[in-house]
C-alpha cells in the first residue's frame, strides 16, 4: 500500500517540483516509512537508469515541536540552574546533555527512562527561545529538522501534527492558497481511517489543571522561589503568579468535587456551572508580564516573555469560552478525569461534525488529496465514509489485497457464546476464559487476544495467567508493565507468546510470522455511546432524521472489527486463524455485515461439541 501511492508520489514531486506531503497516524509509522519504505522505494529506483533522477530523491521526517531537544534552551537551562530549576532536576538536565551528544534526532522518545514532564518542558523546542535567530541550524535538532523540509520532496507527519498545524491556521483561508501546509504540495493520508478521531480531537479545546499548574509555575514557582518572573519581574509579579495558582486551585477543586464528583466523564449542556474565578488573575497577571517584556531590549527574554503573554491569553479565552459554552450549536463540552491517578481534571470541547472542517482544510485547496487504509469500506461501500468526512464529492477506488487469504487464513465463529447483557457478565467471562484457554492451546505460534472492554480483559486474565505460567508460555498483558510498542516487539521476540489488549491494539500492530498465528476477537467492537462526542453525535444525526446506528455505530464498528483481523496476515507467506467469539455475527440481522467485511467466502462455526474435530490450526 505504501508503494502504491510512494512511487508515483515520488515521480511527480521530483518531475513537477511541489512537495509530497505523506500523514500517517503513529510515530512508530512515520519511522517505518522513513527507515523501511522510502530506502525500499530508493532501491526499485535505481535498478534502471532511466530512473536515476527518482532514485535520489529527498525525504525530512517532522514532528511536533515539543518532540524536540532544543541544545539552545538546555544552555540556558543548565547557565541559569539557580533561577530556573531546581537542584534535584540539574542531574536530568546533565543527562540530557549527555545524551545529546550522541542523538541524531534529539527525540524525547529516544531517550530512556524518560525525562520527567517538567524538565523537558525546560529545553524542547516549543518556545520562541528556539527559533532561526537564535539557534544554529547546525545544532539545534528541531531547526536542522525544518531545514531538511526546504529542500525535501518527501515530507513525513502525522495526523496530529497535521490537524493541529491545520486547527491553528497553519494552511490559510480556504480557496486562496493552493496546497495543505506548503505552498503547492499534494497530500497522501495513509491510516486514514483515523482521520474523522484524530481532527475531531484537534478541532476542539483541551485545557488541563495540570497544563494550567505548568504554564503558572513556569512563570513562577512559590515553592523552588525560581521561574522567568523571578528574573524578569519582582515580588509583586510573583504574587500575581500565586494568586492565580489559588484561584486555578479553587477552580478545578470545584470542578472535581462539585460538578464531576465520583465521575470520570461529564457533558455539560447549561453555562453558568462554574464561576468564572481564573477570568480577573490570568488578565492581570498577562497584562503584568507584557509590561515586564516591555521593560527589556528586543532578544531572547523579552520574546519569551512575550510568548508567555500569549499563552495566558489563550488560556483565559479558552476557559472563558468553555465556561459560556459558546458554540454549543456546534461544539460538545465535556469535563474529564485524566492522569494514571485520574487527579487531573480537564475542560473539552470538540467538533460534533467534523466534516466542515476537513472539506475547508483538505479538499478545497486546489491539490491533490490522497486517503488511503485497509479499511476504508464498509461492506464494500465508501459512501460511510465519504459522509463522515465531508468528501461526497470525492472519487474512491476499492482495491482487493494481494494476499492469499483462501489458503492462508481461517476463519471460526464460536456459535454458542452468549450474547453480552449486564447480568449475564460473569457467564459470559467463564465461556470467554473456556474458548481463549482451548484455542490459545491449540495453535503453536503467538495469539492475540482483542477485548473491548479493560474490565473484561483483567477479570479473564486473572483467570488465565496461572494457566500460562503453568505451562511456560509467554503472556502479556495491556496496560500494566509496559507501552503497548514495548508489548508488540516482546510478542514478536517471543515466537509462542499470548497478548491481551484492548483498543490500541485493534489497529497499527505489525506482526508477520508465526509469531501472531492467531488473533482472537472476544466481543464486536461496537462503542457505547456514553462518551459526550459520541453522544452528541448520536443526538445530530437523529435530529436530521438520521439513524444513528446505521450511520455512526454500525460503521465505526465494522471499520474497527476489519482493523482487528487485518493484524494477523501482514506478508504474502503469513498464515493464520481468526476466531470470533461473539454470536451476534450469526444471531444478529447486523450480523451478515461482518462475515461480509472478512477476507475468507466461508468462516467456519464451531461450539464447544464440535470444536475438537472443527478448529484446526495450521501445521
Amino acid at each position: 500500500k505504501s508503494l502504491a501511492y510512494l512511487l508515483p508520489g515520488i515521480i511527480q514531486a521530483v518531475d513537477q517540483g511541489p512537495q509530497m506531503l505523506v500523514s500517517t497516524h503513529t510515530i512508530a509509522l512515520q519511522e517505518q516509512l522513513d527507515q523501511k519504505d522510502l530506502p525500499l522505494c530508493r532501491r526499485v529506483l535505481a535498478t534502471k537508469p532511466e530512473w536515476d533522477q527518482y532514485a535520489g530523491f529527498k525525504s525530512a521526517v517532522l514532528l511536533g515541536k515539543a518532540n524536540y531537544l532544543c541544545p539552545t534552551r538546555l544552555a540556558n537551562a543548565l547557565r541559569e540552574k539557580h533561577e530556573l530549576i531546581a537542584n534535584a532536576e540539574f542531574d536530568e538536565l546533565q543527562r540530557i546533555a549527555a545524551w545529546a551528544e550522541t542523538s541524531d534526532t534529539g527525540l524525547r522518545h529516544e531517550l530512556t527512562p524518560a525525562p520527567p514532564p517538567e524538565v523537558w518542558e525546560l529545553v524542547n523546542a516549543d518556545s520562541s527561545s528556539c527559533s532561526r535567530k537564535y539557534c544554529d541550524c547546525d545544532r539545534c535538532f528541531y531547526q536542522r529538522a525544518r531545514q531538511r523540509l526546504r529542500t525535501a520532496q518527501v515530507i513525513i507527519v502525522n495526523h496530529s501534527l497535521l490537524f493541529a498545524l491545520l486547527a491553528a491556521g497553519a494552511a490559510g483561508a480556504a480557496g486562496r492558497t493552493r496546497g495543505v501546509l506548503f505552498p503547492d504540495d499534494f497530500l497522501v493520508l495513509d491510516e486514514a481511517h483515523t482521520v474523522p478521531e484524530v481532527a475531531t480531537d484537534h478541532g476542539g479545546l483541551r485545557i488541563s489543571s495540570y497544563g494550567t499548574d505548568r504554564l503558572l509555575k513556569y512563570l513562577y514557582n512559590p515553592r523552588t522561589k525560581r521561574g522567568l518572573l523571578q528574573r524578569h519581574g519582582g515580588p509583586a509579579e510573583g504574587q500575581l503568579v500565586v494568586d492565580a495558582l489559588d484561584a486555578a486551585q479553587l477552580f478545578f477543586e470545584h470542578l472535581a468535587t462539585r460538578i464531576l464528583r465520583d465521575k470520570s466523564v461529564l457533558r455539560l449542556l447549561e453555562p453558568g456551572f462554574a464561576d468564572p474565578l481564573l477570568d480577573e488573575p490570568l488578565d492581570t497577571l498577562w497584562r503584568a508580564v507584557r509590561r515586564c517584556a516591555d521593560r527589556l531590549d528586543e532578544g531572547r527574554d523579552r520574546d519569551e516573555l512575550l510568548e508567555q503573554v500569549q499563552r495566558l491569553k489563550t488560556y483565559q479565552a479558552a476557559i472563558r469560552q468553555f465556561l459560556d459554552l459558546a458554540e454549543a450549536d456546534k461544539q460538545v463540552y465535556w469535563l474529564e478525569r485524566t492522569g494514571r491517578r485520574q487527579t487531573i481534571v480537564a475542560l473539552r470541547a470538540a467538533p460534533i461534525d467534523i466534516a466542515p472542517f476537513l472539506r475547508e482544510h483538505l479538499f478545497t485547496r486546489h491539490t491533490s488529496v490522497v486517503l488511503t487504509s485497509a479499511t476504508l469500506a464498509v461492506a464494500g461501500q465508501l459512501d460511510p465514509l465519504r459522509a463522515r468526512l465531508g468528501a461526497t464529492e470525492v472519487t474512491g477506488t476499492i482495491v482487493h489485497s494481494p494476499f492469499d487469504y483462501a489458503r492462508h487464513m481461517r476463519v471460526y465463529v464460536a456459535t454458542d457464546v452468549p450474547i453480552p447483557t449486564g447480568s449475564a457478565a460473569r457467564l459470559d467471562r467463564e465461556v470467554l476464559i473456556d474458548y481463549i484457554d482451548f484455542c490459545t492451546r491449540r495453535v503453536s505460534g503467538g495469539s492475540l487476544v482483542l477485548f473491548t472492554s479493560y474490565q473484561d480483559m483483567r477479570a479473564v486474565a486473572a483467570a488465565m495467567e496461572p494457566i500460562y505460567d503453568g505451562a511456560r508460555r509467554p503472556f502479556f498483558l495491556q496496560g500494566r508493565d509496559h507501552s503497548s510498542t514495548e508489548l508488540a516487539r516482546q510478542l514478536r521476540a517471543e515466537g509462542n507468546g499470548v497478548l491481551f489488549g484492548t483498543d490500541s491494539f485493534w489497529t497499527g500492530v505489525d506482526i508477520p510470522g508465526d509469531a501472531l498465528s492467531q488473533v482472537i476477537i472476544t466481543r464486536l467492537p461496537f462503542e457505547v455511546p456514553t462518551h459526550p462526542v459520541l453522544e452528541a453525535r448520536t443526538e445530530w444525526v437523529r435530529a436530521r432524521g438520521g439513524r444513528p446506528f446505521e450511520e455512526i455505530t454500525l460503521p465505526d464498528a465494522l471499520m474497527k472489527f476489519r482493523q482487528g483481523v487485518g493484524r494477523l496476515i501482514r506478508t504474502a507467506s503469513d498464515r493464520g486463524i481468526v476466531t470470533v467469539l461473539d454470536s451476534r455475527v450469526v444471531q444478529k440481522a447486523y450480523g451478515r455485515l461482518f462475515l461480509d467485511s472478512l477476507p475468507v467466502e466461508r468462516p467456519q462455526r464451531i461450539n464447544r461439541r464440535n470444536r475438537l474435530e472443527i478448529f484446526r490450526p495450521f501445521t
